[in-house]
């Protein structure tokens, strides 16, 4: 059976966030395991579609790879952009309100940079992503953290960001699907949330990258198609899930004209345009055959059903993972904290799962595991797990 042995790493070794440190150290420790299983990386690990490739092929003979196109992205990607938003999201989109970023980390950063003034308050889900935290603190704003619950499946409540509201309050953020805990948005909240926009007058930033990875007939619903919501309402999203294209660094962000100018303005400051050859590849990935991303969440549908189901057997509680390719678990629903279980499942059967950590420091007793490794290996990291805590979860019982 082949097996990961080899991390790559995004990001310096020397970092200030513990969490963080705590991943370095995982993962060197990793490194000398040779039949290394890793289930903590969020890179998905299937091959992009053939199309896509092929399209970026054909730029790259057309002489295009080497060329510096307009910051704000191709025209010919805005408007596959603008179309899809409206064709599937329902949102009014317009080409001059879409910039293409060079992944959609970078286009939430730049549109965080082009909104907020210092000392605004954002309100943010807890957990998250930590990338939201850096662009916030960037622009001088206020992280104001709205808890989330495992046993909503951490579905983001009206009432507890209504209760965290100031007149300082400028940003509202949205994850649906979230990472790391999988968890979604429902539609009824999507429109309570979207009344309190409204009435308190705020900006929204709706992350949807994860929008096509949903499970169990969960429905997404984009804010910015309902009422009253496109003027204030900046959607971020991106191929790198749907599409397998982590590496090819190219998302979009789209809002209203005067933000996405704004937008345009800081993005030609700091990065230029995204690579022109991995703007056509996200032409032909919008426009092109879809049956790729119907094959990709069948996989993940499996691997994810083999997850649960040994977690189940285990005795593991979580809330339940509604899309995207993770499950945020409740490590200590087996007696140990998520370090200690971390270094035990890292030594004893040789798979590596990231302790909560560093999604906030709250979260020392949850885990993310990412199902993104074949299905062979999958199921065998879950027998290896099972065999290594199997008879403490007989004990506890």
């Amino acid at each position: 059976m082949s097996t990961s042995s080899s991390l790559p790493r995004s990001s310096p070794r020397t970092v200030d966030d513990p969490g963080t440190a705590l991943r370095y150290e995982l993962m060197d420790e990793a490194d000398g395991i040779s039949d290394l299983i890793s289930l903590g990386l969020g890179d998905p690990d299937l091959p992009t579609p053939a199309h896509v490739v092929e399209a970026a092929k054909a730029a790259i003979d057309a002489g295009l790879a080497d060329v510096v196109g307009e910051p704000a992205g191709l025209p010919e990607l805005r408007t596959a952009v603008a179309a899809k938003l409206r064709r599937e999201n329902g949102v009014p989109a317009t080409s001059e309100g879409v910039v293409i970023s060079t992944g959609a980390q970078e286009g939430l950063f730049l549109a965080v940079q082009a909104i907020l003034r210092p000392g605004d308050e954002v309100l943010v889900p807890d957990p998250r992503y930590p990338s939201y935290d850096t662009a916030i603190r960037v622009a001088r704003g206020e992280i104001v953290s709205v808890p989330t619950y495992e046993e909503d499946s951490f579905d983001l409540n009206p009432a507890e960001v209504v209760a965290r509201i100031t007149p300082r309050t400028r940003m509202l953020l949205l994850v649906s699907p979230g990472n790391p805990t999988a968890g979604t948005i429902s539609p009824d909240h999507i429109r309570e949330l979207a009344e309190i926009a409204r009435r308190h007058d705020l900006i929204v930033i709706s992350d949807e990258i994860y929008e096509k990875l949903l499970y169990d007939d969960t429905e997404h619903l984009s804010v910015g198609s309902l009422p009253g919501m496109a003027e204030r309402t900046i959607t971020v999203n991106g191929f790198s899930k749907t599409y397998c294209m982590t590496g090819w660094r190219c998302g979009w962000v789209a809002g209203p004209e005067p933000i996405m100018r704004e937008v345009a303005r800081l993005k030609r400051l700091t990065s230029g345009c995204a690579p022109l050859v991995s703007q056509y590849a996200g032409i032909a990935a919008l426009e092109g055959p879809q049956d790729a991303v119907a094959s990709y969440l069948e996989q993940y549908s499996r691997r994810r059903r083999t997850v649960l189901d040994t977690l189940d057997r285990l005795g593991f509680t979580y809330g339940q993972p509604r899309g995207g390719f993770y499950v945020f678990l409740n490590a200590g629903s087996s007696g140990m904290a998520a370090e200690e279980l971390s270094r035990k499942l890292l030594s004893e059967a040789h798979v590596l799962i990231f302790p909560g950590t560093g999604f906030g420091p709250s979260w020392s007793q949850y885990m993310r595991l990412a199902w993104l490794a074949p299905e062979e290996q999958i199921a065998e990291a879950m027998a290896r797990i099972e065999r290594c805590l199997a008879p403490r979860a007989e004990a506890a019982h």
